[in-house]
């Protein structure tokens, strides 16, 4: 559990400083943007299971995976788990 709050921390202060070094506004709101949407997308295609037949099992690695990898590491999850 604590090695998944060190990953979690350590990704949310990345993205920031990339957000940041990019001089975009708001980096702190960007980075936990960024993080949400990865989260929300491996919900959203774990809810839409019974249509695409594609579900992803919630475990620590795929939700670190989704937290760091956002929109596209979830759409890799689901490539790796389809085939």
């Amino acid at each position: 559990m604590l090695l998944a709050f060190v990953v979690s921390a350590s990704t949310f202060l990345v993205f920031s400083f990339l957000h940041y070094a990019s001089k975009k506004k708001k980096p702190f709101r960007r980075a936990l943007f960024s993080m949400a949407a990865g989260l929300l997308t491996l919900l959203a295609v774990n809810l839409l299971s019974g249509v695409t037949g594609v579900y992803i099992p919630l475990t620590r690695l795929t939700l670190l995976s989704s937290l760091v990898g956002g929109v596209p590491g979830v759409g890799l999850l689901a490539l790796l788990t389809a085939f």
